[in-house]
């Protein structure tokens, strides 16, 4: 790996593939992406491991929604952690608040003990916690690897002013390295790299495909209605080797 880190998430074996073939470093593997993200099936991990080896760090987050647990949701998040360490996944993305929007530590220390020997990412919980200094000097005592994070922002561009002072806090403090998260893109990366010394990138490069349905029932959403059934998000590994370009011209 060199200078610069480039991830990529994908919630299915033909993004995973794709990533792979865009020189992606590392996959964020979830489900639903196009809600944020939930935990992806262990099948699924499996599957992807049939194909390549790219090195995987795996969503662990039990529904859509906000990061302050119930018990039987953090019980999930426990076991998850413990399946996907024993198929082999390099590390786990997660993060749990309490409802004051504080990091939840009694219940991240049991996570990253129960992780003990992967890599651990915070996700973007981090990006709706009250304090983001405080949470960063306590991710650090934890031993939290990395913070995915657009910087308290929609996205990184809106945060790229907190993005820039937790970037200067890790390399004072040796803490969490800072990935820079949300409406990444080829362009976006070229911009941090002229205005900040951020070297971790994480992108999903969608590109939206056209069901192969010939018949199609309209007017019967599964889920959102706003969203057609027949259109399937995917990683378009042109977008991810036009960012890897940008950064291996660094």
């Amino acid at each position: 790996m060199g200078k610069y880190l480039l991830e990529c998430c994908v919630d299915s074996t033909e993004s995973a593939l794709a990533a792979k073939e865009g020189k992606a470093d590392r996959i964020e593997l979830c489900a639903a992406l196009m809600i944020g993200g939930t935990s992806p099936s262990l099948a699924l991990y499996e599957e992807i491991r049939k194909h390549t080896d790219i090195p995987v760090r795996v969503l662990l987050r039990p529904r859509f929604g906000d990061f302050l647990y119930t018990d039987s949701e953090f019980a999930i998040i426990r076991r998850e952690i413990e399946l996907f360490k024993k198929a082999g996944a390099q590390g786990v993305v997660i993060g749990c608040l309490k409802a004051d929007g504080s990091l939840d530590m009694e219940r991240m220390k049991i996570l990253m003990d129960t992780a003990d020997g992967m890599k651990v990412t915070l996700h973007r919980a981090f990006d709706v916690c009250k304090e983001p200094v405080e949470t960063y000097l306590q991710a650090k005592e934890l031993g939290i690897d990395t913070i995915l994070t657009s910087g308290q922002q929609e996205n990184c561009m809106k945060g790229i002013k907190l993005l820039q002072e937790l970037d200067r806090l890790q390399k004072e403090t040796g803490g969490p390295k800072i990935m820079a998260g949300a409406g990444v893109t080829p362009e976006v990366i070229s911009h941090f790299l002229d205005h900040t010394q951020i070297t971790e990138y994480h992108m999903s490069a969608k590109k939206v495909c056209d069901s192969q349905m010939q018949y199609r029932k309209e007017g019967v959403p599964m889920g959102i209605p706003a969203m057609s059934e027949y259109h399937i998000f995917m990683t378009d590994s042109e977008i991810v080797k036009q960012a890897r370009k940008v950064l291996d011209e660094r």
